[in-house]
């Protein structure tokens, strides 16, 4: 035990002393984390630019333009009688949308001729399109409603009953787990996740590839010969260091008032899942590839598209079943598809028993591997120390 506390003191004087190691497990979680969570603070987006063609110029288009102005959701920023040099001015204004009034609106309203109102919407970003969309499409049906039934009550009706004869029947949207819209809500905790999965792979990945390349496992292995210890050894600085990586992020949903029930069991259940899934996946590459920077890069190549794959933000059915099939694998999206279950519909372990399931099989797997490859690269160093030995003793 003595002897295992004393490597250990060396692992972490090993850790404190790798710079990139250091940057990747401390740095990105909290700098990141801090960003993107400041970047998607205002939760909504608001103010999208739009400009509104009134070729009217009437009392009718004078109305619509005031309700435009008065939705938070978009901001006026010209209204002009033609569309001029729009098109020329879209590549560095980049309008969200173009609405368009024609000419004679009013007077085909009172006739019910039914004008059209054209949006020309900017679809470079689909997600300001279809935010813009929607308030615009807000905005068109209640003027819409509002002309009809100012119609209905110049032909003579009151105005209770000219509400209740153009609103045939109502809808009434109730909004669940997320009902404000919040988009920090929706993405923060997908990008968290996605970061605390590659900190933990990258951070892993260094473990044993750097005791390759300087020759440090050599001293290891002279102290014992079980991949077991080893494993146990690497483990167990990033063990206790990463339950306060974890309590950072947990208190940025508190901090940025996500909504989202993560303080329970289940959730530290799945959370632990995750971390020792990703810690297996991390050394195993770290022990089959004797190479910090090689092991790295590989495993840059599985979390990069993580957290598109996981299926968080782009339903799972919309992707290929083979790659979704694949993707089932990655630990992060296991966590994921847990973490709404138990954060927003208030699941518990029963809710999340096929995601534990498939992380426990990936965790099974990971290990064993490493444990097979491990033993096999420590009877080899031993092996070959040995046959260095005795040709030093044959030559003296």
């Amino acid at each position: 035990m003595k002897n295992f506390i004393s490597l250990l003191k060396v692992e972490f004087s090993r850790i404190f002393s790798n710079g990139v190691l250091l940057a990747i497990f401390f740095g990105a979680p909290i700098g990141y984390g801090v960003l993107f969570g400041y970047v998607y603070q205002q939760a909504k987006v608001k103010d999208l630019p739009i400009v509104i063609i009134d070729q009217d110029r009437s009392p009718a288009t004078d109305k619509i333009i005031d309700a435009f102005q008065d939705n938070e959701g978009l901001h006026v920023v010209d209204v002009r009688l033609t569309a001029g040099t729009i098109k020329t001015e879209m590549p560095t204004e980049q309008y969200t949308a173009v609405v368009t009034l024609p000419k004679g609106f009013e007077k085909d309203v009172l006739q019910k001729k039914h004008p059209e109102i054209r949006v020309d919407l900017n679809m470079a970003n689909i997600v300001n399109a279809n935010t813009a969309s929607n308030n615009i499409n807000t905005v068109l049906m209640t003027m819409n409603a509002g002309f009809e039934i100012e119609g209905l009550k110049k032909q003579g009706m009151n105005p209770v009953q000219a509400k209740a004869s153009y609103e045939s029947f109502k809808v009434n949207f109730n909004k669940l787990y997320n009902s404000t819209g919040n988009y920090v809500t929706f993405m923060l905790p997908g990008i968290l996740a996605a970061i605390m999965q590659q900190v933990i792979f990258l951070a892993m990945a260094l473990v044993f590839a750097r005791d390759f390349e300087d020759g440090y496992f050599k001293v290891l292995t002279r102290n014992s010969k079980s991949s077991f210890y080893h494993i146990l050894l690497k483990a167990v600085p990033f063990l206790l260091m990463l339950p306060f990586m974890w309590l950072f992020i947990s208190l940025l949903f508190p901090h940025f008032k996500i909504g989202a029930d993560i303080f329970n069991f289940p959730m530290l259940v799945l959370t632990v899942l995750l971390t020792l899934a990703s810690m297996f996946i991390g050394m195993l590459f770290s022990i089959a590839i004797p190479s910090q920077l090689k092991a790295t890069e590989l495993l840059m190549v599985i979390s990069t598209p993580a957290f598109i794959l996981s299926g968080f933000t782009w339903p799972t059915e919309a992707i290929p079943s083979f790659i979704a099939n694949i993707a089932q694998f990655i630990p992060v999206t296991q966590f994921l598809s847990g973490f709404r279950k138990i954060a927003f519909y208030g699941g518990d372990l029963s809710s999340i028993s096929h995601e534990i399931g498939i992380l426990l099989v990936i965790m099974a797997v990971a290990f064993t591997a490493m444990l097979v490859l491990l033993q096999f690269k420590i009877n080899k160093s031993v092996k070959n120390e040995v046959v260095v030995l005795e040709d030093d003793f044959q030559e003296l």
